[in-house]
């Protein structure tokens, strides 16, 4: 449904929408201080705003047929209550930041997958962001909106995340993905070659952040830095430790923690690795990469699940296949299947047929179309 069309809009309300996120490579790095390759998707929360005569937000939330409220005079600690968390969260630190939130009506909608791994939460924070800003007339840098938006989700929603997410939603570009160094907050883009496609296949599993194993691989991946760092003080993240380094550590690190740190630093390189792949169309190259990252996910940061592992499998074994990965913290949710671009529909069809036949029902699919930032939509 669109927000346009439903009995919620009204005559002097204005419409945004905020992209998913797709990350081509670079899963857990980004709070690790790493780089990741992200490119914005065209699904999106949608939202309309307008202004009320009081100090209360009012929203209605399509996909769950739910409304909450609360009195931006008193927003007050995270309540654990959901969807409604998020944009509490982002009226807080915006309230903050010293923007001067009035009331609004707000209704939001959206066709991310909630826990699919392609930043639902993320583009609702951005969604809310770009349209209380423009209510409050107030004008913010998108790189400040998006770590105000990282800072939202780790108070109120209680998750740990980088910073991926929300720059990548706040600052991409149209038809390509960015590399995004997450300690220096550099970018570099690239245009996403013509002779490859990218698809996203939704595993049914749902994960929860804040009740997942996110949490805990984080806090894993901090403890690996505090027992490095007794010998090197200049280790602050895994992104400082080399190779050399993690393979003299093993013994105190111990095998779990070792195999953590040891994802996160490959990882790292392997962003940059499929960076120089996209720049080159080196299309086999990145493939692998793709493959070789869901591969140390699985069994050195254990964050795959049965369901995703069918699926990661089936579309390895389609004609066309350039290599997947599941997609995002883990624990369920998409896959990504980097494709020969003259096969992808080919690819798709075969992948949602065998796993509808696992799943009971036709999974969701979609090929990623890159788009640009959280912006308001004119013309609609």
């Amino acid at each position: 449904m669109s927000v346009a069309d439903n009995n919620h809009q009204a005559v002097d309300a204005r419409l945004f929408r905020a992209p998913g996120r797709v990350n081509i490579i670079g899963e857990h790095t980004d709070y690790n201080d790493g780089f990741v390759l992200p490119t914005n998707t065209a699904i999106y929360t949608r939202l309309s705003i307008r202004e009320r005569d009081d100090r209360i937000v009012h929203v209605n939330a399509l996909n769950f047929d739910e409304s909450a409220s609360f009195n931006l005079d008193d927003i007050g600690a995270p309540a654990n209550e959901g969807w409604i968390d998020y944009v509490r969260g982002v009226a807080a630190v915006l309230a903050d930041e010293g923007v001067a939130l009035p009331g609004v009506e707000m209704t939001i909608e959206g066709d991310i997958p909630i826990g699919g791994g392609l930043s639902s939460s993320a583009s609702l924070e951005l969604a809310v962001a770009v349209a209380f800003l423009d209510v409050a007339e107030h004008t913010l840098p998108p790189s400040q909106v998006a770590k105000l938006c990282q800072i939202a989700e780790q108070k109120f929603a209680g998750v740990n995340c980088g910073i991926m997410d929300q720059y990548s939603i706040a600052c991409g570009k149209w038809n390509q993905a960015m590399k995004l160094d997450c300690r220096s907050m550099a970018t570099e883009f690239v245009d996403i070659p013509e002779n490859i496609a990218l698809l996203v296949t939704d595993s049914g599993v749902k994960h929860q952040l804040p009740d997942s194993g996110y949490n805990k691989r984080s806090d894993e991946c901090t403890k690996s830095v505090r027992i490095l760092a007794e010998t090197d003080s200049n280790i602050a993240t895994l992104r400082d430790v080399s190779m050399d380094c993690l393979k003299a550590g093993r013994t105190r690190l111990g095998e779990t923690l070792y195999r953590r740190s040891y994802h996160v630093v490959t990882e790292i390189q392997r962003v940059r690795d499929a960076f120089e792949a996209l720049r080159t169309a080196d299309s086999k190259f990145l493939g692998e990469l793709v493959g070789a990252s869901h591969d140390s996910l699985r069994d050195n940061f254990e964050v795959s699940c049965d369901e995703v592992e069918t699926l990661v499998d089936i579309s390895n074994n389609c004609s066309g296949t350039l290599g997947s990965r599941m997609v995002g913290a883990g624990f369920g949710g998409c896959v990504l299947t980097v494709t020969e671009a003259t096969r992808a529909d080919d690819v798709a069809t075969e992948i949602g047929e065998k796993y509808a036949a696992i799943l009971g029902r036709q999974p969701w699919t979609h090929r990623v179309a890159p788009t640009g930032p959280a912006a308001e939509v004119v013309n609609a």
